[in-house]
């Protein structure tokens, strides 16, 4: 999908969590990890994690499997993509 023409907002940006068991968001320098197999933050925390300042899902957000990578840091790249 190309996000410049096709944005994600909201309650919207919750819905590419379906499926995911792991979450990686690069915020600055650093990493955050939530294993949402094991609980759930609440929804204004992922909303923190996956949108940007203009309110859109962040980018570049990857999904491999059931792992979803949002943000961008070379070190969790290498390890979740090998």
């Amino acid at each position: 999908m190309d996000a410049k023409k096709q944005t994600i907002t909201g309650d919207r940006a919750l819905g590419v969590l379906a499926g995911v068991d792991h979450l990686y968001a690069a915020k600055g320098q650093r990493v955050v990890h939530v294993d949402l197999r094991k609980g759930k933050p609440d929804r204004a925390a992922l909303l923190g994690l996956l949108l940007g300042p203009t309110g859109n899902l962040r980018a570049p957000t990857l999904r491999k499997g059931r792992t979803l990578l949002v943000g961008f840091d070379e070190a969790t790249y290498r390890q979740v993509l090998g």
